[in-house]
This record gives C-alpha cells, structure tokens and sequence, in this order.
C-alpha cells in the first residue's frame, strides 16, 4: 500500500469521551468515604493515575485524604475481607537422610 494513502485511512476504533470521575463540586476530604472508596483496591491500597483518570492534582488530593483517613481509623490500612482458615493441620514428613548414629 502506498505511503499517500495510508494517512488518509481512518482508525477503525472509535473513541468515546470518558467522564472524569470527580466532579466539580465533589470535594476532596477525608470525610467523603463514598468518594475515597472508589480510588481503593480490594485490598486496601491506593490506585495509580492512570487507573483513575484523575488529575495530578486531584491525585494527590485523593492520596492524602485517604492517608488522613486511615490514620484516624476511618479507613482501614489492610482489607482483610478475605480470612485465611487452616481446614487441615500441617505435619511435618520425617527427612529423607537416616540419622547417623
């Protein structure tokens, strides 16, 4: 195919604008657990940028409320949703090398 009429060839994908997940009158504070709950993972940490589409701003806006949160116990610094329960107990097999005596 000729280099002239490649640029001319539109991209097959078509784009929708996404809406930014923070509003303008959404306010960034650690006492809006509705709004910090949406940038946590599973298992309690904070998500990247790029995962959130914020700002740069509003990233580290998001960080340290979330932050304050935690500190003051409002957000817990591990999720431990899921309890590991042991249903069988170990033992240990004997070594395979005889004891020499």
């Amino acid at each position: 195919m000729d280099k002239s009429k490649r640029t001319f060839l539109k991209s097959k994908r078509s784009f929708r604008k996404r809406l930014p997940p923070i509003q303008s009158g959404d306010r960034i504070d650690y006492k809006n657990m509705s709004l910090i709950s949406r940038f946590i993972s599973e298992q309690g940490k904070i998500l990247s940028r790029r995962v959130n589409r914020l700002t740069l701003k509003q990233q580290q806006l998001i960080t340290i409320a979330i932050k304050q949160a935690r500190i003051l116990s409002l957000l817990p610094f591990l999720n431990n949703e899921k309890q590991f329960e042991r249903t069988e107990s170990t033992t240990r097999t004997p070594s395979l090398r005889a004891r020499k005596r």
